[in-house]
């Protein structure tokens, strides 16, 4: 049977993957350095596609036989048997990853390369075979996959150390993972107890989740705000994406707890993107065109 693309594009999560790659070219964009030649920026952009393409489908090999429990997951093609879950899935994927962090090395640097598979590392391992089925800390550990896409941009241009404005925005993408997550396993709370996944909800309660969010989201627009604070020549421009984006999510996440339901639930959910959008955005333009 003939795999389609719709089939590998679910099995290798690359909506999730196609994110994380932009967050490596931002990390890239807001760290002060010589000008980047475009063919590393390409490479940069596949490889760490590549790379969480490989972490997605291991997620998706590992857990096919929980997935088939849960109404969002039933028809990845591991569970119908579309795509057949045989052994030389996850050799094509070590390979995958091998392949990708080794172009890195070589076209880039070895620091980006070492981020590059961290990133990997984390979402695969750390988080789907060692966390997820027993903490509900799982996807804030789970979160340094993106935090890590940042760090590899960044290491593309000065391998040689952390500049302050990617590693603050790396911090950043670590906080927004639970908040943007949690807001989602809200409204999908019966679905992970049925997957027996202690995700946030399932473990405290929605409405302890939503306060959680809520936290945890103070500390995300903190942080998002922290770059104004030190002489990294940033401007209006991003206050206003940090602000506004940040106030937003927070609003959001007011409303949530003070009707927390699926309705509200995913209102919040889609109010972390708009955040991100606005931020990656705002970071930007601003290093670049104010």
């Amino acid at each position: 049977m003939a795999i389609g693309f719709k089939q590998l594009a679910n099995i290798f999560k690359l909506r999730i993957g196609v994110t994380i790659a932009l967050t490596a070219v931002v990390g890239l964009a807001i760290t002060p350095g010589p000008s980047v030649p475009a063919s590393q920026i390409w490479v940069l952009l596949l490889t760490v596609l590549l790379s969480s393409a490989s972490a997605g489908g291991f997620n998706q090999y590992l857990e096919r036989d929980y997935d088939g429990r849960m109404e969002r997951t039933r028809n990845r093609p591991f569970v119908t048997g579309e795509i057949k879950a045989g052994i030389e899935w996850p050799i094509f994927l070590y390979s995958l990853l091998f392949i990708s962090v080794s172009i890195a090395a070589y076209v880039i640097n070895g620091m980006a390369a070492f981020y590059v598979f961290l990133g990997a590392f984390f979402y695969a391992f750390v988080y789907t075979w060692w966390l997820k089925r027993r903490t509900w800390l799982n996807i804030v550990v789970g979160g340094l996959a993106g935090s890590f896409a940042v760090l590899a941009g960044a290491a593309t241009v000065n391998p040689t150390g952390l500049d302050t404005f990617p590693m603050i925005f790396s911090v950043v993408l670590f906080l927004w993972t639970p908040s943007h997550f949690w807001s989602l396993a809200i409204a999908l709370r019966e679905d992970y107890a049925r997957g027996n996944i202690p995700m946030l909800p399932v473990v405290v309660g929605d409405h302890n989740a939503a306060w959680a969010i809520f936290g945890n989201s103070l500390l995300l627009v903190g942080a998002s705000l922290l770059p104004l604070f030190f002489d990294l020549g940033l401007g209006v421009v991003y206050f206003l994406g940090a602000a506004v984006g940040g106030f937003y999510f927070l609003y959001k996440n007011i409303v949530l707890i003070r009707d927390t339901n699926r309705e509200t639930a995913m209102s919040s959910f889609f109010a972390s993107l708009i955040q991100l959008v606005l931020l990656m955005v705002a970071a930007v333009v601003d290093v670049h065109l104010v």
